[in-house]
């Protein structure tokens, strides 16, 4: 017979449903990231590999953040039925959608003053 745990969680599902989650928004922003850096790359040069490369390095590093907490989370709630969560992985997520803007404004701003230039 299962041990069943009367707290706030469904037996470790939601630690689960986050942790896919995170897989796909990460994984978008890694896409996202290195499509960007390929539409920039004639325009730029290697700075929007830089960029590209430093953004999608963000979002994994993100998610493997967010898995190690999953991790942790999955263990806490089936020891001790607390929840101990931290915002690193929505921190590096978000450096990774600005850097992401960052390439995509100097990309427009390069158009533009070569256009009117």
């Amino acid at each position: 017979m299962s041990q069943v745990h009367e707290g706030v969680y469904d037996d470790g599902l939601q630690p689960e449903r986050t942790l896919l989650a995170w897989r796909r928004t990460c994984l978008s922003f890694a896409v996202a990231s290195l499509v960007g850096m390929r539409v920039a790359l004639p325009t730029l040069g290697l700075p929007a590999v830089i960029v590209g490369v430093v953004c999608a390095g963000l979002a994994v590093l993100a998610y493997v953040v967010a898995a190690t907490g999953y991790s942790r989370a999955h263990r806490a709630l089936h020891e001790s039925d607390a929840l101990g969560r931290g915002g690193l992985p929505m921190i590096l997520a978000t450096a990774s959608v600005l850097c992401l803007g960052v390439l995509c404004l100097y990309y427009l701003v390069s158009g533009a003053v070569r256009e009117l230039g």
